[in-house]
């Protein structure tokens, strides 16, 4: 039956013009299962006459004729007739499509309706339903072209193409910058050329999503300066090797994406040093300040190896030891009352054999709320985000609760328990707000910049509302509006 039926509907749409266009959106969401969302599609067919043998047809097999067909040939049967052209262009049919899709379906929902007008129009709140046919941008996410990303953190670089679910490569950043001495242009451009080579693909061809570091944080004219010349060197380092169009996103943004928001604070712990990076509508708002605190990956690392040869525990390397803190470390929610308990763990490293840690496990992570423990002379993590918090609630902005969301990023913010233990922090020093506050652990553990990219190189209108061409690039550069 299924056969005689799909063959139906091809007889109809071959005898018919292919050349119709536009859809109609219905202004509703999708429910979260795909089969309530057949439902609603069910309901349209129930409102629907005049599509000739498919009338005497129960719904429930119609809307499995649709299922079957997909996308592409669901497309095409718009062509019909117009009541054909009502139903298959309905969004929640669309929406079910792109729910089936590799990427999940919250994030492309967010993404189209965030972000898909570029970086100079973010908006504030989603675009209204109507405005939006998911028809239409399913074909236009098809024919995207993709992109090349390349995340160099502070650590670690990561780097692949736009349409693979992570990252393909990762390497340590400082092996791959060549001689430190070299001009900036040259260490990037060995950089960029070396992460081609490994990737096997010409820079020619596909666009680049690229991050920009977080660094030279004040808004000083000096600090200004850097940030521009930071940005120039890799454009041009970038165009030097005839990549067609580049776009160039701070980091902290991308984590922000990665976690479906354009406004926040962003809590990156790095290689060397924690940033609290303030963002509204994806625009770092470095006037009310970015808070830097001097410890990072490398320093709780350094820290639990101290513990480790305090309790005369061989190792062979430091990638045993931060092995161990990936593995085995956490933060707990009441200090003081964790150093009663029995937190015993082991855990096997291939080189080096079994561990087992006790107290190591939990202070590792406490030096970012309590520095002194470590003999660190800085303020805690929590102080440092509270503070930013405070310049925000002081700024004056329309927005009042864009700051309330904080955004954590980079590997070891990946340590269990350390977005419960900075919410019950920030909720102590801001009880009036405490409801509104909220932390969110890193949406894809170290690779959060990498997938918000991923997220913009993605979207049905990139490269156009996104990328900047090299004859753009000089136009911008001669008027002094690179940054």
């Amino acid at each position: 039956m299924a056969t005689s039926l799909l063959k139906k509907v091809w007889e109809s749409v071959s005898n018919r013009s292919s050349s119709s266009s536009g859809s109609t959106s219905i202004t509703t969401r999708s429910s979260s299962s795909s089969s309530s969302s057949y439902v609603d599609v069910a309901e349209i067919c129930l409102h629907t006459s005049f599509t000739g043998a498919f009338d005497r047809i129960p719904i429930d097999i119609f809307v499995q004729i649709l299922k079957l067909l997909g996308p592409k040939e669901t497309a095409k049967l718009s062509a019909v007739c117009k009541s054909w052209k009502f139903i298959v262009s309905d969004n929640r049919l669309w929406i079910y499509f792109l729910q089936n899709n590799e990427q999940p379906w919250e994030s492309v929902f967010f993404a189209e309706n965030y972000l898909r007008s570029g970086y100079d129009h973010l908006l504030s709140l989603p675009r209204q339903m109507p405005e939006l046919s998911f028809m239409h941008i399913y074909g236009q996410r098809a024919r995207v072209p993709g992109a090349i990303i390349i995340d160099g953190g502070s650590g670690y670089c990561k780097y692949g193409w736009s349409k693979y679910d992570i990252p393909s490569g990762r390497s340590a950043t400082f092996l791959e910058f060549g001689n430190i001495e070299s001009p900036l242009y040259s260490r990037l451009r060995h950089f960029y050329a070396t992460i081609y080579s490994r990737m096997q693909v010409k820079s020619s061809r596909h666009p680049v999503v690229v991050s920009v570091p977080i660094c030279q944080y004040d808004d000083t004219d000096s600090a200004k300066a850097a940030r521009r010349q930071l940005k120039e060197a890799m454009y041009l380092a970038l165009y030097g090797m005839d990549v067609p169009a580049i776009v160039a996103i701070n980091q902290a943004t991308l984590a922000l994406f990665a976690a479906r928001r354009t406004s926040g604070i962003v809590v990156n712990i790095g290689f060397h040093q924690t940033s609290v990076v303030p963002i509204l509508h994806g625009k770092v708002m470095r006037k009310i300040g970015v808070e830097v605190v001097g410890i990072g990956a490398l320093k709780l690392t350094g820290f639990l190896r101290e513990q480790m040869q305090q309790r005369n525990m061989n190792f062979g390397s430091l990638y045993t030891v931060r092995t161990l803190k990936e593995n085995l470390c956490y933060v707990a929610l009441d200090y003081e009352a964790e150093l009663s308990k029995d937190t015993k763990a082991s855990f096997e490293v291939a080189s080096d054999g079994l561990f087992t840690l006790s107290k190591e496990r939990f202070q590792t992570g406490e030096i970012l709320f309590q520095p002194r423990i470590a003999g660190l002379l800085a303020m805690g993590v929590q102080q440092a985000v509270a503070l930013c918090m405070d310049h925000c609630l002081s700024a004056d902005i329309d927005d009042e609760g864009w700051f309330k969301t904080i955004v954590l990023a980079g590997g070891s913010a990946c340590l269990p328990g350390l977005a419960e233990r900075l919410e019950k922090e920030l909720r102590g020093y801001f009880p009036s707000m405490s409801n509104g506050i909220r932390v969110i652990p890193p949406p894809y553990g170290a690779d959060s910049a990498w997938h918000g990219a991923k997220l913009v190189s993605n979207l049905s209108t990139f490269p156009g509302s996104w990328c900047m061409t090299k004859k753009q690039f000089r136009y911008k550069s001669l008027h002094n509006r690179i940054w």
